[in-house]
């Protein structure tokens, strides 16, 4: 595995199980801090397009690649972030309109197959 995406792992939690490896309440536990946390970020963005105000920011620029994360999320906690957080998600998309975020992050899918892959590595189901 190469530096960036064991940094990567580093950095979204996936060493430490926390969603992943998680099973019944725990699980769920897990699943629910994570959406608190998500709201809160929905809370700060309020009524803007980003949260800086109009245009994109630093702020955006570095929670704009947890995107790329949630599809893998969702898939493997059968839960809905969209449904959760529909103002965050409309400014996730938002953001992928500018060619710069677009084309600088990791596809959605291949972050999915790389937290499979993980899970298979690390035994867990």
């Amino acid at each position: 595995m190469d530096k960036l995406m064991v940094n990567e792992v580093q950095i979204y939690g996936l060493e430490s199980g926390k969603v992943w490896a998680k099973k019944g309440e725990e699980q769920e536990s897990a699943k629910k801090e994570f959406i608190e946390c998500l709201k809160l970020l929905e809370g700060e963005l309020g009524n803007q397009a980003y949260f800086g105000g109009e245009n994109l920011g630093y702020v955006d620029v570095v929670l704009v690649p947890f995107y790329s994360w949630f599809y893998a999320y969702e898939k493997c906690e059968n839960f809905s972030i969209e449904t959760e957080c529909p103002k965050l998600i409309a400014w996730a998309k938002r953001c992928m309109e500018k060619d710069s975020v677009s084309k600088s992050l990791p596809n959605q899918y291949k972050i999915y197959d790389f937290v499979l892959h993980l899970k298979e590595v690390f035994g867990i189901e």
